[in-house]
C-alpha cells in the first residue's frame, strides 16, 4: 500500500470537489450581483468537465480570466476552512459509518440464522409443540410408574 500515492489521490479529489463548491458558491453570488457574469460561468461550467479541478481552473483563466480568479479565491477559503475539521471529522466519519454498516450487516446475519432456525424447525419432524407434548403425555401412560423416567428406581435390593 503506497500511502503517499494515497495521499495524493485523495488531495486532488479533494481539490477538484473544493473547485465544484466554489464554482457553486461564486454562481450563487453572481446570481444575486452580476447576471451576466452568472450567465458565463454557468455556460462555462455546463461545457467544461469539474471532474479535474486543476483543468477546469485553467481553462477557466483562459476564457474568463475575472471568473477564475474569483473562483480560485473562494476555492482557497474554503481549503482553509475546512482544513482546520477534516482529519478529526473524515476518522470520526469513517469510524461511525463503518461501525452502521457492521451493525446492519450482523443484524442481517442474525435475522437470516434466526429465520433458517427457525424454518428448519418448522420444517422437521416432531417439530410441532402440540405434537411432542402429546407424545410425551402417551409415552408417560404407557410406562408404569415405577419406570417412570419423574420417579427414581427403588433401591430396596
Amino acid at each position: 500500500m503506497d500511502l503517499k500515492r494515497i495521499a495524493k489521490d485523495t488531495t486532488q479529489v479533494l481539490t477538484s470537489y473544493l473547485t465544484y463548491q466554489a464554482v457553486r458558491t461564486v454562481l450563487s453570488q453572481l446570481l444575486e450581483a452580476n447576471r451576466p457574469l452568472f450567465h458565463q460561468l454557468n455556460e462555462f461550467a455546463s461545457r467544461e468537465k469539474l471532474q479535474d479541478g486543476e483543468a477546469f481552473i485553467s481553462d477557466l483563466l483562459k476564457e474568463h480570466a475575472e471568473l477564475g480568479f474569483r473562483v480560485m479565491t473562494v476555492r482557497s477559503h474554503l481549503a482553509e476552512e475546512v482544513a482546520e475539521f477534516l482529519p478529526e471529522m473524515l476518522t470520526t466519519g469513517i469510524a461511525q459509518a463503518n461501525s452502521e454498516h457492521r451493525k446492519k450487516q450482523l443484524e442481517k446475519m442474525t435475522q437470516m440464522t434466526s429465520e433458517e432456525l427457525t424454518a428448519r424447525f418448522d420444517n422437521s419432524p416432531g417439530s410441532n409443540l402440540d405434537d411432542r407434548l402429546d407424545s410425551t403425555e402417551q409415552t408417560n401412560e404407557q410406562t408404569p410408574e415405577s419406570e417412570s423416567p419423574d420417579t427414581e428406581p427403588d433401591s430396596q435390593t
